[in-house]
């Protein structure tokens, strides 16, 4: 099975009416906690990905020391990561203040490279956010690696580095005045990630 396949018989690529993070609404919803929760089926799903960074490291491509996930959805996704490229696996999480940091005590030698790992891009918000404290400390990003890259189509790439997606789905999202979903009135809008909205 491709990694669509897996995802919808995990139950993780949901059809419907939610509330994104951004504060807009959309059709579609990937609940990658639903794939995490099936270690086999979350390895097969990042192979892809994990291959074609090592074959990048390979041919001299792209250079990296560790995978870094922002809590939560980058946290088994950069350990997955790390297992299947032989790297160590940190995380970011936020801190009093809601600024993201490393904590526990990770600390990242000065110039590591690092791939900056999530579940799912769309704005790429976490993992900007994630970078700025990984160089704040002295750390270089090297690449992003998720399980779906949702950027929306024509958008162009938020980072200057390269993503490696397990799948590319670009999303289509609506402001909420603008909503056909909520013109309809039909399908409930419903909240399912973990961020609060705006």
């Amino acid at each position: 099975m491709d990694a669509a396949e897996i995802l919808t018989a995990c139950g993780a690529m949901l059809q419907g009416h939610f509330l994104l993070s951004s504060g807009n609404h959309s059709n579609r919803y990937f609940q990658c906690a639903r794939l995490l929760q099936f270690p086999q089926r979350a390895a097969e799903v990042l192979s892809g990905p994990c291959r074609a960074l090592g074959l990048a490291k390979k041919e001299g491509l792209l250079d990296f020391d560790l995978a870094v996930g922002p809590a939560m959805g980058g946290i088994i996704v950069a350990y997955e990561a790390g297992r299947q490229l032989g790297i160590p696996a940190l995380f970011t999480e936020r801190d009093e203040s809601g600024a993201m940091c490393l904590r526990r005590g990770f600390e990242i030698p000065r110039g590591a490279r690092v791939i900056i790992t999530e579940d799912v891009i769309t704005t790429g918000k976490s993992t900007l956010e994630t970078a700025r404290a990984l160089e704040a400390a002295g750390a270089r990003v090297a690449a992003s690696l998720c399980v779906v890259d949702r950027r929306p189509g024509g958008d162009g790439n938020p980072f200057p580095w390269e993503i490696f997606s397990a799948l590319r789905q670009s999303a289509v999202y609506y402001e909420p005045s603008r909503c056909p979903l909520c013109a309809e009135g039909k399908v409930p809008l419903v909240k399912p990630g973990s961020r609060p909205s705006k």
